[in-house]
């Protein structure tokens, strides 16, 4: 098991080219065998994600095993025509292809969140939206306790077999 992960988050602008600066740590966390290469996808509840190409490997063998399932088809031909594979220029910037901008509402300023085994890119609103409505007005943050303890559930579960979001 690889013990990397990526967390932390920060705030960006895109430049007049639809660009963004990745922070430095996270860039490092996406070079695989000594090279700079990522996928960039649509993400849940309205961001994009950034994922290491071997986790993309895994994600696409799982979806081809369930290519010909019906239900799929729809999030299938969303989620592959909008996947681009990427890479950043020497100062670290990528390019936010015009599609993917508008999918997830990005009007110029970003929020880059290190999630795990992804890098989510949120709308600035958007991301603020989303951490507003969890932690809730002062004092009535109601929903956080109880993410809060189902997350940390999953660390006394018996079954020490490794957990799959995609199966």
């Amino acid at each position: 098991m690889n013990p990397f992960f990526f967390s932390g988050s920060t705030e960006a602008k895109l430049d007049s080219k639809n660009r963004f600066v990745l922070p430095q740590a996270m860039r490092f966390g996406l070079v695989e065998n000594g090279v700079l290469e990522f996928s960039l996808a649509l993400g849940l509840g309205g961001c994009l994600s950034i994922y290491r190409q071997s986790d993309m490997e895994k994600i696409v063998a799982k979806f081809q095993a369930k290519q010909h399932v019906a239900k799929y088809q729809k999030f299938f031909t969303l989620f592959f025509s909008s996947l681009h594979k990427m890479s950043c220029d020497k100062v670290g910037r990528v390019v936010l292809p015009p599609m993917l901008k508008k999918m997830a509402d990005v009007k110029g300023e970003i929020v880059i969140a290190g999630v795990l085994n992804k890098i989510e890119i949120w709308s600035k609103q958007r991301y603020e939206e989303q951490m507003n409505e969890l932690m809730g007005p002062k004092g009535s943050n109601a929903e956080l306790p109880k993410m809060s303890e189902e997350a940390f559930a999953l660390l006394e579960e018996e079954d020490e077999s490794p957990i799959h979001i995609f199966e």
